[in-house]
């Protein structure tokens, strides 16, 4: 039995009521795992949602919308991950328990289970698929200064791909005296777009506090089929290369290409590489997350004389 869903693919209580059903359908189709409690009186149809990695913050960002649009009220402005989800800014582990939002007056703020109220007025919010957001440069200045460097270079490297510049960045620094400001403003001094995903994001902030020396990104080799652009390069002798999992699922994936096609291809590009003299190095988030990729990229960079003794 097919549920009304709305224009953000929501299924809201108050529309199954109205075509005659009842709470006890939702509950069993809850319980049955076709539908996902966002909370607000909303539901997430299970099967309308991607696969892992993304399923996560696909949820998350209808839940952020799902209250958004309750109707109680004057509608709110989303702010910090909030506001990232609607905008589409990814973020490196995203807190999302609570649904966060400004309170709309200088010094008050409030935290609860599932919603976390931040003080302040959204002067220049704007509005993104129908919800009222603070801009991408607030947006990521907020989360920037309440996170860790690796998190905060991972939201302004988002930023810069979505269409904010670097000054639009430091001027929305400079315009609020807040906590965490130092460590947005140096994170700033290494933000890159050439970072295409939250995994090189995070790979570049790893080598940035080893004081590894500087790649360059996304540069193209000539290869003897292809050119082959690649994540991160040192001195045209060592490349480096994030394997995200998505890049084997549908985002990368040509009409027809199975995950072993993609693997295999990626094989064939590494080879055409390494004939050309250059090393390649590749990891994936589990690397990441056990520190093994500095020492790795290191060795290298020592065996080529990439960096000092």
């Amino acid at each position: 039995m097919d549920l009304p869903v709305d224009r953000f693919g929501i299924v809201r209580r108050t529309a199954v009521l109205r075509h005659g059903h009842t709470d006890d359908l939702l509950k069993a189709r809850t319980r049955a795992g076709d539908l996902i409690h966002l909370g607000h009186g909303a539901y997430a149809p299970a099967g309308r949602l991607p696969d892992d990695p993304q399923r996560d913050d696909a949820v998350y960002r209808l839940r952020c919308i799902a209250f958004a649009t309750a109707g109680r009220g004057a509608a709110p402005v989303l702010s910090h991950q909030s506001a990232a989800a609607v905008h589409g800014l990814p973020l490196l582990k995203p807190e999302h328990t609570r649904v966060h939002l400004l309170s709309g007056q200088a010094g008050r703020g409030d935290r609860c289970h599932q919603r976390h109220i931040h003080p302040g007025v959204a002067t220049a919010a704007i509005v993104v698929d129908a919800v009222r957001v603070t801009t991408l440069e607030r947006t990521t200045i907020d989360v920037a200064c309440a996170a860790e460097f690796a998190q905060a270079l991972t939201a302004l490297d988002g930023a810069l791909r979505l269409g904010a510049t670097l000054d639009s960045l430091r001027a929305e620094l400079a315009a609020r005296r807040r906590r965490g400001a130092a460590m947005a403003r140096r994170a700033l001094e290494y933000a890159d777009a050439g970072a295409e995903s939250v995994g090189e994001s995070w790979s570049r902030a790893q080598f940035i506090l080893a004081d590894l020396p500087p790649a360059q990104l996304q540069v193209p080799y000539r290869c003897r089929t292809r050119t082959a652009r690649t994540d991160f390069s040192w001195g045209g002798r060592l490349v480096g290369e994030f394997d995200g999992l998505v890049k084997y699922g549908r985002t990368y994936a040509r009409p027809g290409q199975t995950p072993a096609d993609i693997v295999g291809e990626e094989k064939r590009r590494e080879d055409e590489l390494r004939a050309l003299g250059v090393m390649v190095v590749r990891w994936v988030w589990a690397d990441l997350e056990r520190n093994r990729v500095v020492p790795e990229v290191l060795r290298w960079l020592h065996h080529f004389h990439l960096v000092g003794e």
